[in-house]
């Protein structure tokens, strides 16, 4: 696939799964946007891949959890007619008990990995929908679907970019706008440095490297996957998973109390 004077715009760009991201799209031709906190790294960043791709690589210095920040990226996806691409990679983990955690550590992971992430693809979705072209990738986790004793806020905060991103497929299923959802397991990135839980106290067979996720994801992508899960070789699990919900669900629509909880 090329992506001819197309753009993809990289949240999170600066390391981990954000700069991976960046290098494959690059490769395909895509010219970027990156965008996340550090200056340093984006401009080194931007060098490495415009001198061996020669794609354009614009950057955008931004705290997505910032007002001000998020709204000129919103700018850029609003107004910029290359743009084919959006990649909402940039998240926040802060794992603690609940009563051991500061209220400000939830509310900076509600702000990025909810509040950002919706009112990108708010921002670039009118655009996409005009020119009935476009894909979104929402990184997501496996803790969307589990919750550990140390997770309550970050799986909630996943399970919510899983719920969302499936209703906006279901919108988006007569158009030409695509909508990817990627849930990786333990992955090697700096979100460990500030999440609590330090990478080397897991199991080590469990962790990917953050190129292999994003190689895995987007081989799934070019598949047309709605939802990619680079580490599970059984995809079957996914669909008893989701059938089981499915009939769940349905049988919730009966209008009237389930006969355990009805007055002998």
């Amino acid at each position: 696939m090329t992506a001819s004077n197309k753009t993809a715009v990289v949240t999170g760009a600066s390391s981990g799964i954000g700069a991976v991201y960046a290098y494959r799209l690059a490769a395909r031709g895509y010219d970027l946007i990156l965008v996340a906190r550090r200056a340093d790294r984006l401009s080194a960043l931007s060098e490495k891949l415009s001198a061996s791709y020669g794609v354009k690589v614009q950057t955008l210095v931004a705290d997505l959890a910032n007002e001000a920040d998020l709204a000129k990226v919103e700018d850029v996806l609003g107004n910029d007619a290359s743009v084919r691409l959006l990649v909402n990679n940039a998240g926040l983990a802060r794992l603690a008990p609940l009563a051991q955690a500061s209220v400000s550590d939830s509310t900076a992971q509600l702000a990025l990995n909810i509040t950002a992430l919706t009112r990108l693809t708010h921002a670039v979705l009118p655009g996409f929908l005009a020119r009935n072209e476009g894909d979104i990738i929402n990184v997501a986790s496996v803790l969307s679907v589990h919750s550990l004793p140390f997770s309550a806020v970050y799986s909630g905060t996943k399970a919510y970019v899983l719920a969302f991103s499936r209703g906006l497929q279901a919108e988006l299923a007569d158009t030409g706008v695509r909508l990817q959802i990627v849930l990786p397991a333990t992955t090697a990135t700096e979100i460990w440095d500030v999440a609590g839980v330090p990478l080397s106290t897991l199991n080590q067979d469990s962790v990917m490297s953050a190129e292999n996720m994003v190689d895995a994801a987007l081989i799934g992508f070019d598949r047309g996957e709605k939802l990619t899960w680079p580490s599970v070789a059984d995809e079957g699990l996914w669909e008893k998973y989701d059938v089981a919900r499915a009939a769940l669900f349905a049988a919730t629509q009966t209008g009237k109390p389930a006969p355990r909880y009805q007055a002998a």
